[in-house]
């Protein structure tokens, strides 16, 4: 890819604060650019971030189609292959507070499942 071609996607710092906050309770969560955004990884695993506007929440893979379901909910999709337990969440679907733990809860437990790296 000519360097004129690649894209730099400035990621929503009001929506990391926020997230920042709510994660900062959780022993052994580090931040970490990527994905053109940041991520918030618990003991090495990605729990959730954000990219663009939009929250990026990890979860089981067989939690992902009922998950679509909730508003604002998509499949993160960077490369044209959408992965199952990544999802992106909108700005109305993390408005309050409430929405956004409920999320960052969310990733925070499939995380917290998995082995440290």
């Amino acid at each position: 890819m000519l360097r004129s071609e690649v894209r730099h996607v400035a990621f929503d710092a009001d929506l990391a604060a926020r997230v920042r906050g709510l994660v900062a309770e959780h022993p052994g969560m580090r931040e970490q650019k990527m994905f053109g955004g940041i991520g918030f990884l618990l003991h090495g695993n990605m729990a959730v971030g954000v990219h663009g506007g939009d929250l990026i929440v990890r979860v089981a893979k067989d939690d992902t189609d009922p998950l679509l379901e909730e508003p604002e909910t998509r499949i993160f999709d960077l490369s044209g292959r959408p992965m199952k337990g990544w999802l992106l969440v909108g700005h109305a679907g993390v408005k309050t507070d409430r929405a956004l733990r409920t999320w960052i809860d969310r990733g925070v437990t499939f995380a917290a499942s998995l082995p440290p790296k």
